[in-house]
């Protein structure tokens, strides 16, 4: 089984306090709902050996890392979302980093951008990827779009293990994806699938 599995990763995508749970500075309605299928996603990922790559905000408390456009939510005595060491920055419970897995943080949408994972993919010999998290219109779709135009050979978003805001939104970037060749197939399909 592993040798059939060796070139994918799974990354885990944002699955952070503040972005899941109810109150969050940042909550997606759509995505506390997924928690059960990342949980599952990453246990049979571990159980394929597949890597499995968590990638998540941390930002400065003064907001300094963060989009000009979230700027305003930081600094002032105000104490931003998913700042580094935050309860907020923290994993939802269910989700564990373990040893051997793989912490990645990013500032931005996409987990490619101004961060080392395309070259720590290649040292790893990893060419496909499985993608699960929140939320879809943002943080998902910029990361595979990147991966996508990298020439990665295959990108499947698990798209029960992924949520938006609203599921108008989630399936609206589902459809875009499909389009530009990604695969996209529930998590039971996943599972079953071999792919």
């Amino acid at each position: 089984m592993a040798e059939k599995w060796k070139s994918t990763a799974l990354l885990v995508i944002d699955m952070q306090k503040d972005f899941i749970l109810p109150g969050g500075l940042m909550q997606v309605a759509g995505g506390q709902a997924i928690v059960p299928s990342v949980v599952k996603a990453v246990e049979v990922a571990r159980q394929r050996d597949i890597p499995v790559i968590w990638v998540v905000r941390e930002h400065d408390p003064m907001g300094r890392d963060v989009e000009l456009f979230r700027r305003h939510m930081y600094g002032d005595g105000k104490f931003g979302p998913i700042t580094k060491g935050s309860v907020g920055s923290e994993l939802v419970d269910g989700l564990v980093i373990k040893e051997g897995d793989y912490k990645l943080v990013k500032t931005r949408f996409s987990a490619f951008f101004a961060t080392h994972l395309h070259s720590f993919l290649q040292g790893a010999g990893v060419n496909n990827l499985v993608i699960t998290g929140v939320q879809t219109p943002n943080c998902i779709r910029q990361t595979v779009f990147d991966a996508v135009s990298l020439d990665y050979q295959t990108v499947t978003v698990i798209v029960d293990a992924t949520a938006a805001a609203t599921s108008e939104v989630h399936l609206a970037n589902i459809f875009d994806m499909k389009n530009i060749g990604v695969a996209i197939p529930t998590l039971q399909e996943w599972i079953g699938s071999g792919t």
